[in-house]
């Protein structure tokens, strides 16, 4: 028998501010037309999404739960009510797929233990674009998250990820706070060997999209600004 409960989708959003359509699905437009109840890291970033995505849905009809580091465990369950009425709930990311490296992991948990539906949607993730671009080993890979603030723990971790890809042929990919893009640059340049590759994969899909990938030592011989953009970084040996 059919069940009659809704679904819950994981959709997708842009990696920056682009139009939508320029790099989403129909289906991620189809979706979002008839869905009313969301679960979002920032609720006015979501309305503004779903406004451009379809202008002319009513906004007073939506209904938004906050998902973020305030949100208390036990608020979670009740976010997937609607979908026991009949009802579809929509998971939105602040910035490319939910679920990934984003606290949205948690609720699409908890609908598997409950024998929701989950569908994802497609969209772009900033780490497999990045993967994709790197040249590196796209058969082997970890995204180890953001590395410690403190210098020498910093330093330590990069050493680390520089001997799991050499020991285990593992492209190991990571991010970093924006404003901090660029110390961890020189951190990297410094801290790992010459003949390292590095890639370096910043704005994704916007029009000040700047991927490269160089060894070590011709990093050091190059100079970009990273400054509050948005950066994958990968290595690999």
């Amino acid at each position: 028998m059919q069940s009659s409960n809704g679904i819950l989708y994981l959709i997708p959003t842009t990696l920056g501010d682009n139009e939508p359509l320029e790099v989403l699905p129909l289906s991620v437009k189809k979706i979002v037309e008839i869905t009313n109840h969301y679960i979002v890291e920032n609720e006015k970033t979501a309305r503004r999404f779903i406004k451009k995505i379809t202008p002319k849905k009513s906004q007073p009809s939506l209904q938004l739960h906050v998902l973020n580091k305030y949100t208390q465990d036990q608020e979670l369950p009740a976010f997937l009510e609607a979908i026991f009425q009949g009802k579809n709930v929509g998971l939105l990311s602040e910035a490319g797929c939910p679920g990934v490296a984003d606290p949205g992991a948690e609720i699409v948990k908890i609908a598997h233990e409950k024998g929701i539906r989950v569908v994802p949607l497609v969209g772009p993730s900033s780490i497999l674009m990045a993967m994709m671009a790197s040249g590196m080993n796209g058969q082997n890979f970890a995204f180890n998250g953001y590395l410690p603030i403190d210098s020498h723990e910093r330093k330590k971790a990069i050493k680390q990820l520089e001997k799991r890809a050499g020991d285990f042929q593992q492209s190991q990919a990571f991010i970093e706070t924006p404003y901090r893009n660029d110390k961890l640059l020189a951190d990297l340049t410094a801290t790992l060997s010459g003949n390292t590759r590095l890639c370096v994969a910043c704005d994704i899909t916007l029009t000040t999209e700047y991927i490269k990938t160089l060894t070590i030592n011709e990093w050091k011989k190059t100079s970009v600004n990273l400054h509050k953009r948005p950066t994958m970084f990968v290595i690999d040996r």
